[in-house]
């Protein structure tokens, strides 16, 4: 019984802890009778670059675009994207150049956002805000197992925007 409370509980403060956006909310100024209206802020993904995958190695497909949200900025794949499942390691890159290479011999060139989640659809990587993102010109599909570029998209500003930011 004390199980049953306790998970009632549990779900009633979940209920009213869970914020609504859109809504405005109310803050009170001392009594019941004079309350300020309060907008509680969306948070909004703003592109800053876009590209279009290249076929390398391997017919690749899509597009890539950096986003900026609340500060940080991820590298987002649109539910278009495709690419060869042949590849047992694949891994998303940065690189510094417009053209990647189809092999890498130095990586220095390049940041590793990791592995492929998956072979096709939407997907999203964080870069880390270490990262000057003003440096890297394209995004690419890597096998590391074979040491080949399976496909790229040079980026390019988004519409309105600068890659310098």
């Amino acid at each position: 019984m004390k199980l049953n409370r306790l998970a009632f509980s549990v779900t009633s403060a979940l209920l009213f802890a869970v914020p609504v956006v859109g809504v405005p909310a109310f803050q009170s100024r001392g009594n019941a009778e004079t309350l300020t209206p309060q907008v509680i802020a969306q948070s909004q993904s703003v592109a800053i670059a876009t590209g279009t995958f290249v076929a390398g190695e391997a017919p690749t497909t899509g597009t890539a675009r950096i986003v900026t949200e609340n500060g940080h900025r991820y590298l987002e794949l649109d539910a278009a994207f495709s690419t060869s499942n042949m590849g047992p390691d694949l891994h998303v890159l940065l690189d510094s150049t417009n053209r990647p290479p189809q092999s890498y011999t130095n990586l220095g060139s390049v940041i590793n956002l990791g592995g492929l989640r998956e072979y096709s659809g939407a997907q999203r990587y964080p870069i880390p805000d270490s990262i000057a993102i003003e440096n890297f010109d394209s995004v690419v599909i890597w096998c590391r197992m074979a040491n080949a570029t399976f496909g790229y998209a040079p980026l390019n500003p988004a519409t309105n925007a600068s890659i310098r930011q």
